[in-house]
């Protein structure tokens, strides 16, 4: 079996290798999102704090 042969995978190879890639951006999404919104939140809550005390 020849590199080429597998990510063909028998004329299947563009909806495997399509759904592993939407996979994996789900799965990338699921951990980058709740960081970034994390960050947001830490941000938002220091200037609250910082008004408060002016």
């Amino acid at each position: 079996m020849s590199a080429q042969e597998f990510l063909a995978m028998g004329g299947y190879g563009f909806y495997v290798w399509t759904s592993y890639g939407i996979c994996l951006v789900v799965l990338v999404a699921n951990v980058v999102i709740p960081v970034i919104q994390r960050k947001q939140f830490l941000r938002q809550q220091a200037l609250k704090q910082k008004r408060q005390d002016s």
